[in-house]
Parts: structure tokens; C-alpha cells; sequence
């Protein structure tokens, strides 16, 4: 096993274009590191010259102690497992697995002992003559990630290995994968662009945006204190609410009406004027059902719509934003591939609830979860950044 450290790593095409811009992440031993961010973000092509299959216009890649920017990928002892598998057709199971080894020029009775204890480990005993075009794509990536295994490689390389599997199979797989990599303990690097497999499989996660580094932390440190826009919008099913807000003192006035937020909070915004504020809907819950010890602040408003989904339901509250805000949102919908961050405050509830379709409801909001951006450049203006991991400057910049 051994560290990745990328150092100021710089990727430029030929046209000049930086697809990896100045990009530092240090891989511990052992660590299971997350890369994520939507399409064209750089993180396969940084994932790629990790391997050295990408040139690097700049910066140093250490594995361990060495530098290897000039070695090939056959010098560099890394398992890579692909989006679309690549296995190879003709043979079987067993030799799928047994191709690196091969390669080596294994002893057989090694080469045997290997694929078999992989093969034990990823349940595909009863596969082993099997050719891949007979299996089903749960098998298909179980097959890959042994050939993986039996290389007893420096740290694994996934490259949105479930990109190509149905929903009920990526969850059996993220599982899976976990497990496994817990097992052997080995430094892995995972490339994705699903924010759930980010959340569930990282001991840390590094979200990129246009080449550049945005927030690198765990998966809690990213959901409970986003460094900007563009993380917090990323972060998190349903995604974040972002409304106007401006501070008066200790209160937040919202489009819904004022809120108490924690002092620490304000004094942070003061005299900042229009704001963005962002709350999670999960941070929000029928006043009706909250209990008296709560901490927080409520405030009406007439309810559009209401989903129910038994155990929780999610009301949707429609409102009004100013052009500033409203562009800034607008720009974070292309950042993040087009999902709609549109004009209403969407609402988690416990199932529980009566709140329906038209009600005036009162709603609680838990005010010391309550975010306060800066409309220009994005950054978190409340973030608790002693938990909030690394924080790029450039990136708050660059939203």
C-alpha cells in the first residue's frame, strides 16, 4: 500500500484549455478518497494521470515517497477498474481474473491460489469457466474488481465502476466495494459523479468544478458546512434551499417572513446587505409535530404542494427572488449539469404531519443550520471552517 499525494497537478490540452487546474489532494495510506463533481469537472482525467494514462503539464504525482510523472502505467504497481469493465470476451472468469499475473509470468500454482481467494472473496465461485458475456453487470464488476485484486497493487483506481448498473444493483455494489476495501485496507481513489456514492463510500471527499478543487473533507464535513454555492448545491438529496435573505441584527429576513439565527452567525453578515441564504429541507418540519424543547424559530406560509412518501413528505412553497439571486442560481443550474434549483422552498416533514395541498402551515426552521452566501462570489460567509476541511480560495472565487 502506499500514499498518493497530487501536488499543484496542472492538466492543459492543446488548445490551452486547463482541465485540471493546480489541483493538491493528499491520498493517506489506507484512505478511501472520493473524487466528485458533474461532467467535465477533471476528475477522470486526474484519475488517469494518477495511473499515467494522461500526460501532467505541471505539478508532481507522488506514490509513496516517489515521484512517478514519467513512469508508464506498467511501472507504477496500480489496479485501475473502468466504467464499462474491460474484460476481455473470449476468456473465461478465471482467466479474466488471472490476466494480470499472467502477464507477470506467475507461477501456476500462485496464479491459482490468487484467483481462487478472490474469487472466494466476491461470491463468484460458481462462475469461474464462465465467459462475461453470460453474466449479469453485478458479476460483470465483480470479475473486474477481482483481476484488481490478485495484482497485490499499491491502491485501487475506480473509475465510475457502477455508472453502467441499475439503481437496486449500485447499492448492492457500493456495499460491496466498501466492504471489500475495509477488508484489505488498501489506498483507494473513486471517481463518480453520484453525490449518494460520494457520501456513503469516502473517508473523504474531493469536489472539483471546472478543473478546480472546490472542497476536499468528509462526507459530513461537505453536507453540515459546504464551503461555497456550488458544494452546498452538489451535496445533499434533496438538494439545498437557496432563498434571498438579508440580516437586521440578530434576524434573517426571508421571503417567508423573519428569523432569529444564532449571534456567531450574524455578526459574521453584518452590514453585508442582499444574501443568499441556504437550509437543507431536512431542517425544516411542521411546527405542529416539533417538540417544545426545539430551538428554533417558525413562520407561515401557504403550501402548493405537499409529496407524502409515508415515513416523511416534502411540502413545496413557492416564492419570489430578485434578479441577483436569481442569476447566481441560474449559473449554479449549468455548474451542477442543469439540476433545477427553482424558486421554491421545498420542505421536509414527518410523515406524520397533516400539513396539505393549500394550508397556511406554520413551519419550524432550525436557524442554527441556516447558511449565509455571499451572492457574488459564492463563498459561505457562516461557515465553521475549523470543520469544514480544506477550503480553496481560488474555488470560492471561481463560483
Amino acid at each position: 500500500m502506499a500514499a498518493i499525494d497530487m501536488k499543484n497537478i496542472v492538466k492543459k490540452y492543446g488548445d490551452g484549455f486547463p482541465a485540471v487546474n493546480d489541483v493538491s489532494i493528499d491520498v493517506q495510506d489506507g484512505e478511501f478518497m472520493i473524487l466528485v463533481g458533474p461532467s467535465g469537472c477533471g476528475k477522470s482525467t486526474l484519475l488517469r494521470m494518477i495511473v499515467g494514462l494522461e500526460d501532467i503539464t505541471s505539478g508532481d504525482m507522488m506514490i509513496g515517497e516517489k515521484r512517478v510523472n514519467d513512469l508508464a502505467p506498467r511501472d507504477r504497481n496500480l489496479s485501475m477498474v473502468f466504467q464499462n469493465y474491460a474484460l476481455y470476451p473470449h476468456l473465461t472468469v478465471y482467466e479474466n481474473i488471472a490476466f494480470p499475473l499472467r502477464l507477470a509470468k506467475t507461477p501456476d500454482a500462485e496464479v491459482d491460489e490468487k484467483v481462487r481467494a478472490a474469487s472466494k472473496t466476491l461470491e463468484l465461485d460458481e462462475h469461474l469457466e464462465r465467459k462475461p458475456g453470460n453474466l449479469s453487470g453485478g458479476q460483470r464488476q465483480r470479475v473486474a474488481m477481482g483481476r484488481a485484486i490478485v495484482r497485490d497493487a499499491d491502491a485501487f483506481l475506480f473509475d465510475e465502476p457502477l455508472s453502467n448498473l441499475d439503481a437496486k444493483l449500485r447499492g448492492q455494489m457500493r456495499s460491496e466495494i466498501a466492504r471489500l476495501q475495509k477488508r484489505l485496507g488498501i489506498t483507494t481513489v473513486y471517481v463518480t459523479h453520484d453525490q449518494t456514492e460520494a457520501m456513503t463510500l469516502g473517508d473523504r471527499v474531493a469536489v472539483l468544478k471546472r478543473g478546480v478543487l472546490q472542497q476536499l473533507a468528509t462526507p459530513r464535513e461537505l453536507y453540515e458546512n459546504p464551503g461555497n454555492l456550488f458544494v452546498a448545491g452538489f451535496i445533499g438529496s434533496p438538494p439545498m434551499n437557496f432563498l434571498p435573505a438579508t440580516v437586521e441584527g440578530t434576524s434573517v429576513k426571508l421571503p417567508f417572513g423573519s428569523v432569529d439565527i444564532p449571534a456567531d452567525k450574524a455578526e459574521k453578515v453584518q452590514d453585508k446587505g442582499l444574501l443568499i441564504a441556504g437550509i437543507r429541507p431536512g431542517d425544516f418540519e411542521d411546527a405542529s409535530v416539533v417538540d417544545a424543547d426545539r430551538t428554533g424559530s417558525t413562520f407561515r406560509a401557504k403550501v402548493d404542494v405537499v409529496e407524502w412518501l409515508g415515513n416523511e413528505a416534502y411540502a413545496y412553497l413557492p416564492f419570489e427572488a430578485p434578479p441577483e439571486v436569481q442569476a447566481q442560481l441560474q449559473q449554479l443550474e449549468r455548474d451542477l449539469d442543469g439540476e433545477s434549483l427553482r424558486t421554491q422552498l421545498v420542505v421536509g416533514l414527518d410523515g406524520t404531519s397533516r400539513v396539505a395541498a393549500g394550508d397556511d402551515a406554520e413551519i419550524w426552521v432550525n436557524t442554527k443550520k441556516i447558511h449565509l452566501f455571499d451572492p457574488q462570489t459564492g463563498e459561505n460567509l457562516t461557515v465553521d471552517k475549523e470543520r469544514a476541511g480544506r477550503l480553496e480560495s481560488r474555488a470560492l472565487n471561481s463560483v
